[in-house]
């Protein structure tokens, strides 16, 4: 029945396409030119020959073409959508009336896992497809995939972004259905399927069915860059990363050229805590991604760079290599200009040194960190603004001061206002959990305890309803982990234990998480638990190069107690 439907769907909708159609031959050169492309050499970075994976589709455009085809779609499945543009622009300059090349830029100005594209962008897409409609000349198959574009961009100044990715899911599924065999139909319709995922559905029902979709394609096509980073991004959830694991493994291998291909694997890696899988897979891409800047001629630093960084950090804390995570801090505070200047940019200069003051547990710090706006237009970026008010509350809570601490409170929940008003649901979530986090500590600071935990299990539940955004590694703390901390300064150990266990589920291998951990267990006379927690520590960090006094700490127990002591780092 719902092959059915979905047939006459797609029936009505190529109809539609097909109605809007001038039949023209060839789009005018004033039409291309008004689309502003990207233009210039394609650049890669990584591999020292141009290795992106192994794409093959086959197109109506002159056989001239297929090789910038396949490249063009190489790069835009590893999400290098500057470059394929650049591919996508190679094929329209040799040959106007090749409809899939205005599909192709149209599909790389909507970074579906990515931010919402901008203004610019939109118009770009719109401007795209609006040519690739008007070419007489392509297959039906061809026409399913532009229908499927074409309804993203539809209504676009009136339609939010989520409801387009919903509606882009169902004109790719049609193309998929008509096509069963198309395996390039599959595969964008399983990134759409992860594009359109509610974000509430713990459930995760479409990314399974996209996982399903994927894993299917992959022994046939074991180095097709989209199945394999796909596999990534569908099961990039605590819950299911065991699944991708295998796919994190290999990707880099697969497109060793695109600096995204290189850093994506640690998104499964931070998942599962294998940190130092996560801290040479961002060194790579981090690298990568300042080799394309320079080839690039960018100014600055390109934005890939700082989202390496975030990963960076976040793996250098969680082994306890504080030295390594303040020479990136430092290197952080050292740069004064990024291209793009956007989301993961801004991202990374809130959390980076959040981040730092905050696993280490250096409240004063925290309760100072600056706010500079000499590079970030913080005000564009109120999400990422809340981190440092965050971290300035726990700082304030900690060392005592009321007065900071509520004046960092009103700035959270003006930032709570403002995402509230600009319907920003996820994010004015985000920071809901930060406010309810908030108001605990500082009911703790003011003696009203039972208030204080009731907020922090709030807070930890709201947390657990939702997901973090794929730009940052983690939370900047897990607020179940911050439920431990506030229930071990309450001096109820049992009870701290079980939030730390239950944030180690969801977040394993935390330094701080193993540390809370065995500290309770310890407290609350279970040694042995205590013991497995702290030689799990010891494995996770790098004893030889932390300066970390926890380290120092647990070995004195574990030897007190005749337990055995792990002497090296993993």
């Amino acid at each position: 029945m719902k092959r059915t439907r979905l047939y006459w769907l797609f029936i009505a909708l190529s109809a539609q396409l097909a109605s809007c159609e001038n039949k023209s031959s060839t789009p005018s050169q004033a039409a291309i030119t008004e689309l502003s492309l990207k233009r210039g050499q394609i650049i890669t970075c990584g591999a020292t020959d141009r290795k992106l994976g192994a794409v093959e589709f086959n197109t109506s455009c002159g056989a001239e073409t297929q090789e910038s085809f396949n490249l063009a779609l190489q790069l835009l499945h590893s999400f290098e959508y500057d470059e394929a543009e650049k591919a996508f622009a190679t094929i329209i300059d040799k040959d106007p009336a090749c409809a899939m090349a205005y599909w192709g830029v149209a599909m790389a100005n909507f970074h579906p896992l990515w931010t919402p594209p901008s203004d610019v962008e939109l118009r770009k897409g719109v401007k795209a497809i609006s040519i690739a409609q008007s070419i007489a000349k392509k297959s039906p198959r061809e026409a399913a995939y532009i229908a499927a574009i074409a309804a993203y961009y539809q209504n676009w100044e009136q339609v939010d972004h989520h409801s387009r990715c919903i509606a882009f899911e169902k004109a790719t599924e049609l193309a998929h259905v008509k096509y069963p065999t198309d395996s390039e139909a599959t595969i964008f319709y399983a990134l759409a399927l992860t594009a359109a995922a509610d974000p509430a559905d713990k459930q995760f029902k479409n990314q399974r069915k996209a996982g399903r979709l994927l894993e299917a394609l992959y022994p046939n096509e074991p180095n097709h860059p989209g199945i394999i980073h796909y596999i990534i991004h569908t099961y990039d959830y605590p819950e299911l990363a065991a699944l991708a694991l295998p796919a994190a493994r290999k990707y880099a291998a697969v497109a060793p050229s695109s600096a995204h291909a290189l850093h994506m694997p640690s998104h499964i890696f931070t998942r599962l805590g294998l940190w130092e899988e996560c801290i040479n897979s961002n060194l790579t891409s981090v690298a990568s991604a300042q080799c394309y800047a320079q080839e690039a001629g960018i100014k600055g630093h390109w934005d890939e760079e700082l989202h390496g960084m975030d990963y960076l950090v976040y793996a250098y804390l969680q082994r306890g290599q504080n030295a390594l995570a303040k020479q990136q801090l430092n290197y952080l505070k050292s740069i004064k200009e990024v291209t793009p200047l956007n989301f993961k940019v801004a991202y990374a200069f809130a959390a980076i040194p959040a981040r730092h003051s905050l696993e280490n547990k250096r409240w004063p710090e925290a309760a100072s960190l600056p706010i500079d706006s000499t590079l970030v237009p913080w005000r564009d970026f109120p999400w990422q603004k809340a981190i440092i008010h965050f971290a300035r509350v726990l700082g304030s809570v900690h060392t005592g001061q009321m007065a900071a601490a509520t004046a960092e409170l009103a700035q959270l929940e003006g930032i709570h206002s403002l995402l509230v008003n600009q319907k920003d649901a996820y994010k004015a979530k985000q920071v809901a959990i930060q406010l309810r986090a908030a108001e605990a500590w500082i009911h703790l600071l003011a003696g009203r305890n039972a208030e204080a935990v009731a907020h922090m299990n709030q807070a930890a539940d709201l947390e657990d309803q939702t997901e973090k955004h794929p730009v940052t590694p983690s939370e900047v703390i897990p607020a179940r982990e911050l439920l431990g901390d506030m229930l071990m300064q309450l001096n109820q150990p049992k009870q701290a234990l079980a939030a730390y266990s239950a944030s180690l589920r969801k977040h394993p291998n935390r330094f701080n998480g193993l540390y809370g951990a065995g500290l309770a267990a310890e407290r609350a006379g279970l040694q042995d638990s205590a013991a497995l927690y702290y030689q799990q520590l010891l494995m996770v960090a790098n004893a030889a190069n932390s300066d970390r006094i926890e380290l120092k700490t647990i070995r004195q127990f574990l030897t007190a107690h005749k337990y055995n002591v792990v002497v090296r780092g993993i």
